[in-house]
């Protein structure tokens, strides 16, 4: 089976690289409703194991359920990379693991257990040499605002230093296009400057982004943009 992707004519600055970006905006691959955005990821990764990271979870389950939904749905086999906190993401063996796959896959969660374990570590640097490679890099639900600008912490509800991934743009994950006030929110928050925020992204649940070299953006399913936190909500899709 194919994956249905639609080609997006919109500007997302990302990190450098030859690889590709993919943003889920959540749901539950055990009934199937990332089946489409997983296949859509898949079909940009080179053969070989999925790398797994439950840094956001802390839940080993979750590593294991994810590796038999990828083996009975597409036949690719998953390994758990170890990373639960900041001296975890410290270990050249974890970004050694890293580099052995030829995707990486952040499991959803909580967005400040990601933002308290990767900045400035050897696998947070191995997950950007991926990118810059030409490996696939997955980031779901709280995983996927962690690549913006800035996220929305989930312990203390304030607008908080992201990863950067996506410079000037940040992304609303489990998005309702009916209820956009956070994605605002977001853009208008004191860690989105300075510079500011120019692209609100709001992904619903199933949905995917994926951001490849040279410019390229495709979605799966519904995406919806901001270019300024008072503009109309763009809806791609939906």
């Amino acid at each position: 089976m194919d994956p249905v992707t639609t080609r997006l004519e919109i500007e997302v600055e990302r990190l450098p690289g030859e690889g590709w970006l993919a943003l889920v905006g959540g749901g539950e691959f055990s009934f199937g409703e990332t089946e489409e955005a997983d296949l859509a990821w898949l079909a940009k990764s080179a053969p070989g194991p999925v790398g797994f990271l439950p840094t956001a979870s802390g839940s080993d389950d979750y590593g294991r359920h994810f590796a038999v939904y990828l083996d009975e749905y597409f036949e690719r086999e998953s390994v758990i990379v170890p990373v639960y906190r900041h001296r975890d993401a410290l270990r050249g063996k974890n970004a050694e693991r890293i580099a052995e796959c030829p995707a990486l896959y952040l499991g959803g969660g909580v967005t400040d257990h990601l933002l308290e374990a990767l900045p400035g570590t050897a696998v947070a640097e191995a997950l950007v040499q991926k990118l810059a490679a030409g490996g696939v890099v997955v980031g779901i639900a709280a995983a996927a605002q962690v690549f913006g600008r800035c996220a929305r912490s989930l312990l203390s509800r304030e607008v908080v230093p992201a990863l950067g991934w996506l410079p000037d743009a940040v992304v609303e994950p489990n998005f309702d296009p009916g209820h956009d006030r956070r994605l605002r929110q977001m853009m208008k928050g004191p860690k989105a400057s300075p510079g500011g925020v120019r692209l609100g992204i709001g992904l619903p649940a199933g949905s995917a982004l994926l951001l490849g070299p040279g410019g390229v953006v495709e979605a799966v399913g519904g995406v919806c943009t901001l270019g300024d936190p008072d503009d109309d909500l763009a809806v791609h899709g939906l």
